[in-house]
Formats: C-alpha cells, structure tokens, sequence
C-alpha cells in the first residue's frame, strides 16, 4: 500500500466522497497539509510511507520480512521492545505505518503501530532496535446540545446534527431515573457535554457535564461531580443518580407485554397471570443485572428456557427468561454487580419471538419492574455541599 492510502486513514480518517473528483480535490488538500507537518514526531515529508491495517493472524515478520528487515532482527526487537509494547496484543483492524528514507534503495527507519485512536507505539531501525510509547496531541471542545424527540432519542439527535453515541451516554447516566422504553413524542434534551479532537478531526465524546432530559413533563437535571476520588452524576439537589437498581436490564428494546393479572398466552392460548415484563430484542442482545446479587440458579426452567435468578438482598429477587445463553462464569452461587452482562436474548421455553422475560420479587411477591422506586446511592456529602452547589449553579445557567 502507498502513500495515497496512507494519506486516506492517517486523519480517522477523512470520510470519502462519491464523486471521485470531488475525492481527489480533498487528497491534494490532505497531502499539502500532511507534507508541513510532524506526524508521530516525524516530518512527514522527510519519507516514503507505506502502511495498512493488521490482518487476522499476521505477524511482525508478515510485514517486516517484505519491508527489507531479516529474521534476526526481527526476533531482536521482538525480544528486546518486549516491555515497552507486547507484540502480541496487536489487534486485527489497527492501523501501522513503515516510513522508509528517499535514498535511491530505500531502507525502513520507522514503524508505527497504532494501539488505539491515541496511543501508538514507534519501533526505529538503526544499528540497533529500539521502540517508545508515543500518544498524538488531544483537544477538547465544550458544546452544548438540544433537542425535541419525534420518533426516538438516536434518531432526535441525527437529525439535530449532533453525535447519536450522545443518546448512548444519556441512557447510562439516567439509566437508574428515566425508562428509555417509555420516553414519548415531544420529550426534551439539553446536554453540555466536551468532546476530543485528534489534529482537527473528530474522534468521540469524552464526558457529558451536565444535562436536563424532559420525560412527560418532568425535568430530571444531571451534573457531573467528583467525590471518593470518582466522577458520577447527582441531580440538582445533590442526589446520586444511581440507585440500588437499573430502570431495565437492556439497553435498547421495546417492551413488547407489561406486568397483567390476566393476560392470553401466546402458544398456550390460555388466559394466565403475566407477572413480569417482556422486552422484544434481537437474539444475542446482552442482558445486564439490574443490580448487586447472588446468583440462585442459572440452568434450564421449563416454559422459561434458559432462566438466572438473582437475590440481590433480603428483599429483593429479580428474574431473567427464555435467554439463548449464559455470561461467561455465570452460574449458581456467583456474586454479579449491578450493570454486569449475564447472559443474552433469546426464545428457548415457551416463546414466539426472541425476547426477554423480566420479573422483579419483592418477599417473593412478583410486583411490576416498571413501576418499583429504588433507593438511590450515596448523595454528595455534606462537606463538599458547597462546593458542588456552585458547580451546579454554573451548568444550570447554561441548560436555562
């Protein structure tokens, strides 16, 4: 691979356009921006740079024999850049790049292997071998973010211009206060959040600050502060928004039968009690506890397929049904934490569709999981009250 392609990926990396002239006006921009700088501490331009991306199951001496390096050396600087980088954490799909000096026979003086969109990791080629850990140079932006829901929070912010990973962070943040399988047309957000840049071009969100999410007709306030050496979110009052348990196991489903007294069997065509709530997801969906516990059991369990139950504490036993399989380790007499992957969607018992059956037991009495108010977490403590008021004075300005 040459330059041209080199020059495609080195930016995370530059989105192509379908007209090819169009695509060739942005590769001459990119290369005479790309030739007056230093990239990974090199001047571009100093070099011929060939590059590509680590194929499944490729080595070091794949891409180093062609490029002129003998197998000696290459078992050198296998062994001796050892505990800078190990080589055999190289993933398949990350990018690396050979920079070879413009002398009439060309010689390898620089590899880079990129670990990750920051880090990477420079092997030079001199009389001996020697590798260093490098990271390429971040900035930040603060950009505040709103929005009207018309069909769904992804789908809000694609067509408010901003990055729909914002509608995942939301959901983590509010994942203890606001259903996301009942957020409504007309819903609000507001959300002040910083975001990184690498070289002027855009690579994720970092953190959100703060943010209001309107769900029929109440304002739920998040801010960002940090107590016990952690970063967590509090309402404006200064309460924890986690609480003892998560709204709802999944991430993202639709709930496809509520908690009834009553309700007709879909294959047993008989009316019976539905004391839970069944949340319609693809097969392979990765089903969290909604909290702290003890595994029950975890196995088969007739018309409910593939079932975990959990005791999270002396009061409090939630249910999980009809999964395609189990987390790894997942099995009676494991202790889970709240959040943590237990198994996966899927139709095994009795079911239709692939789906999740959810109860929650309260004394062993079944109650309805969307209508149980948890306890919340540890509030800021008193002591950084203050401290926390005045943070939280500055982002409300902001969401007003």
């Amino acid at each position: 691979m040459g330059i041209a392609v080199f020059l495609g990926t080195i930016f995370y990396y530059i989105n192509s356009r379908n007209e090819e002239e169009s695509a060739d006006k942005d590769q001459e921009v990119i290369k005479e921006k790309i030739d007056k700088r230093f990239i990974y501490s090199l001047r571009f331009a100093n070099f011929m740079v060939d590059g590509n991306k680590i194929k499944e199951g490729e080595t070091m001496s794949d891409i180093l024999l062609p490029a002129g390096v003998s197998y000696s050396r290459i078992n050198n600087l296998m062994i001796n850049t050892n505990k800078v980088f190990d080589l055999r954490n190289m993933r398949s799909g990350n990018n690396y790049f050979l920079f070879f000096n413009k002398d009439s026979v060309p010689e390898l003086k620089y590899m880079v292997y990129e670990i990750n969109k920051i880090d990477y990791v420079k092997y030079e080629f001199g009389d001996s071998i020697s590798a260093s850990l490098g990271h390429r140079k971040i900035t930040r932006d603060t950009i505040l973010g709103q929005g009207e829901i018309n069909s769904s929070l992804w789908s809000s912010m694609q067509k408010d211009g901003l990055d729909p990973n914002l509608a995942l962070s939301l959901s983590e943040i509010y994942a203890w206060t606001i259903d996301f399988y009942g957020i409504q047309k007309g819903d609000k957000y507001k959300v002040v959040y910083v975001v990184n840049y690498i070289d002027s071009t855009y690579i994720g969100i970092e953190k959100i600050l703060s943010a209001k999410f309107t769900n029929a007709g109440i304002n739920y306030y998040s801010f960002i502060y940090k107590q016990d050496g952690a970063e967590s979110y509090f309402d404006e009052k200064g309460q924890s928004l986690k609480r003892a348990f998560l709204k709802a196991p999944l991430k993202f489903a639709r709930i496809s039968s509520t908690f009834s007294n009553s309700r007709m069997h879909p294959i047993l065509k008989i009316r019976r009690p539905h004391y839970g709530v069944d949340y319609a997801a693809p097969s392979g969906t990765p089903i969290m506890s909604i909290g702290n516990g003890k595994i029950l059991t975890a196995g088969w369990s007739g018309g409910y397929g593939r079932r975990i139950v959990i005791k999270h504490n002396s009061n409090y036993t939630t249910g999980y049904a009809h999964l395609s399989h189990f987390g790894n380790g997942i099995r009676a007499g494991t202790f889970v934490k709240q959040g943590q992957i237990i198994g996966y969607v899927g139709m095994s018992g009795l079911a239709t569709g692939p789906h999740l059956d959810f109860r929650i037991y309260n004394n062993g009495k079944p109650i309805d999981p969307l209508r149980i108010k948890s306890p919340p977490a540890i509030p800021i403590y008193n002591e950084n009250k203050a401290d926390f008021l005045e943070l939280r004075d500055k982002w409300m300005n902001q969401l007003k």
